[in-house]
Order: C-alpha cells, then sequence, then structure tokens
C-alpha cells in the first residue's frame, strides 16, 4: 500500500510527533539506529556515514544506513526500520516539508527521530517541534562566505561598486536561500551596492545547474569586467567558475567562495594554476555524522534526550590552508 504523507500528517497532531514510545536497550548490541541521507553519493553524506560508523564501532550498537532520496524511498526506509526493531533515526531528508508525515510514521513506530543538515519543518513552514536537529547556521555560514569574499577583494584593491556579484540562488531550499542570503548581507555591509547582485536562479542545485544560471548573468550583465560569485555549496559556486572562464574571466578577474570543503572544492586547490574558485567554508561532517550517532545512541539507551538544537560553524579555506584545516578535523 502507497503511504500518504498528507494523510498521515493531519492525523496525528504536532503534540505526539516523537519520544513517546519508550525504546529502552540495556545492550548496546541491541541498539539500531537508522541513518538516512537524501544524496548518499555526495562527499558529505559520505562523510558524515563514515564518521557515524566510528560511532557505531565505539559504541558497540548496529548502524544502518539507508539512502532516501525521494519521499517514497523514506517511507520504505522507515518501514524498514520498523521491521528491523530499530530504536532511532537520524534523517537529512530530501524534501524538509515531509517532516510531519516521517515524525508521525516515526512515533507510530516507536523509533526515537532526529533530523541533521537540514530541519524539518511543519505544514506552516516553520521548524518541526520536537525533533531534535543538528545543523549549520545557514546565514551564519553564509555571512563568513561574504565577509572571505570582502576580504580578498579589498586585499586585491577592488572597488566594490565595480564587481557584479553573482548569486547562485535556489530558494526552493530554504538552508539555500539563507546561505545567499547572508553572504549578501554581508557584501553589502562591506560596502558592495544592492543594485549589483544578480540572481542567478538554477533548475538543479548541481554544478550543471549553476553553469547554465551563471551564463544568463555574465549575459546580460557584460558591462562588469570583475565578479564575485557564491552559492548553496561547493558544486554551484564551481558552476558559476566555469561559466566564467568560458567568457575569458580567470582567478584575476574572479572571487568565488563556496560552502562545505568537498571534494570538488579541493580539486580546484589541487590544479598547478588558481582558478576563480579562491575558497570554501569548511564544515565539520565529524560532529554531524559521529556526534548525532552518539546523542540518539545516549537518547536510546540512557533516555537522555538531545539538545533541542545545535548550530555548527565553519571555517575558511584556501589553497594555501585546507590541509591544514582538514587534518584539525580528522578529514
Amino acid at each position: 500500500m502507497r503511504f500518504h504523507w498528507k494523510t498521515l500528517a493531519l492525523a496525528i497532531t504536532s503534540a505526539a510527533l516523537v519520544g513517546g514510545v519508550p525504546a529502552h536497550a540495556a545492550d548496546p548490541a541491541d541498539v539500531k539506529i537508522g541513518f538516512l541521507v537524501k544524496q548518499p553519493d555526495d562527499p558529505w553524506f559520505q562523510d558524515e556515514w563514515r564518521f557515524a560508523d566510528q560511532a557505531a564501532k565505539e559504541k558497540h550498537f548496529t548502524l544502518i544506513k539507508i539512502a532516501t532520496p525521494s519521499g517514497e524511498k523514506v517511507s520504505t526506509a522507515l518501514d524498514s526500520l520498523a521491521a528491523q526493531k530499530a530504536q532511532g533515526v537520524i534523517i537529512c531528508a530530501p524534501d524538509v516539508k515531509l517532516g510531519p508525515g516521517i515524525a508521525a510514521k516515526a512515533k507510530r513506530a516507536g523509533i526515537k527521530l532526529m533530523s541533521v543538515d537540514d530541519q524539518l519543518v511543519d505544514g506552516r513552514g516553520a521548524p518541526l517541534q520536537g525533533v531534535p536537529h543538528m545543523g549549520i547556521s545557514a546565514y551564519r555560514i553564509g555571512q563568513q562566505v561574504g565577509q572571505a569574499i570582502a576580504d580578498e577583494t579589498k586585499r586585491r584593491g577592488w572597488n566594490p561598486a565595480e564587481v557584479g556579484i553573482i548569486r547562485i540562488a535556489y530558494d526552493q531550499l530554504p538552508t539555500a536561500r539563507e546561505r545567499t542570503t547572508g553572504a549578501v548581507d554581508a557584501l553589502k555591509a562591506a560596502g558592495f551596492p544592492a543594485a549589483n547582485v544578480i540572481d542567478a536562479p538554477e533548475m538543479t542545485a548541481d554544478t550543471e545547474g549553476a553553469f547554465n544560471a551563471a551564463n544568463i548573468a555574465l549575459t546580460k550583465h557584460a558591462n562588469f569586467k570583475r565578479w564575485v560569485a557564491f552559492g548553496s555549496n561547493d558544486d554551484t559556486t564551481v558552476g558559476a567558475v566555469r561559466a566564467a572562464e568560458g567568457r575569458g574571466i580567470g582567478a584575476d578577474a574572479m572571487v568565488a567562495v563556496g560552502i562545505n570543503g568537498s571534494q570538488i572544492a579541493l580539486n580546484e586547490f589541487a590544479k598547478p594554476k588558481p582558478t576563480g574558485f579562491y575558497g570554501s567554508i569548511l564544515l565539520n561532517p565529524r560532529q554531524h555524522g559521529y556526534q548525532t550517532s552518539i546523542d540518539m545512541y545516549d537518547w536510546i539507551t540512557k533516555n537522555q534526550a538531545p539538545p533541542p538544537l545545535v548550530l555548527t560553524s565553519g571555517t575558511l579555506i584556501t589553497r594555501d590552508n585546507e590541509k591544514q584545516a582538514r587534518a584539525a578535523l580528522g578529514l
């Protein structure tokens, strides 16, 4: 039978979302925790799973890793976890608006629920109450992006009034919107004119989608000779850099800063000559994978609920410091 998210979400109120069924396991070997991610091929989620595996080995519980790129896959995964008698699940959902349905189904199965990275929302778009969350202050991370760009352009002696600003936009995802909004606000605070901000909506939040979006922006605003660019992650930012390169705009006329410190960023840093991809805000997948798993384990075995909200921060990495910064985080 197909699972109907909306029907179930309406049937169970937010007051009974999660945690009402005690799921204690005296023996660590009996503890089973699901870790569901929306993009299993993404290096960020691979690192999260790797660090979650470390927690599982340390505490001797079973970690069940499942790829859930769609709402239907999430429903199937929750059914599977219930059948395996898992006591907890950590999820980065493919759509945060699935929150009420996910929480209701977890509640019905007696599975404790945490979200990671993207915070689940209720029917009004507000953060889903009763579900502990570890995420990133998307707006603050975005501010770090904008500040890094402002600092580098100042070092180069650029006049902010003469710089075009490409905002690779994927506003349907709240996290992406908050990140790019934070970057814009930091740039405006540093003296960049709001009129220079060019929204470049992408159809897909990846390098190709950003490449196409940036191409349109560059075509329409050829009056700018110097550019800065950013998106919701490294992939989208690199897409803007590739589009600029196709028009002869290289590292001397482009400052782009991504988010995640992922492999695509490291590939840019490893090139013999610098590209327009100046830096990335390195996030900490260890905390998101290892610590969430430990928190869930303690919740199951000790009835010690995780903090309702934990927001992590990032570190700027460039060609000059990426090896040291990554080593400090065990990456």
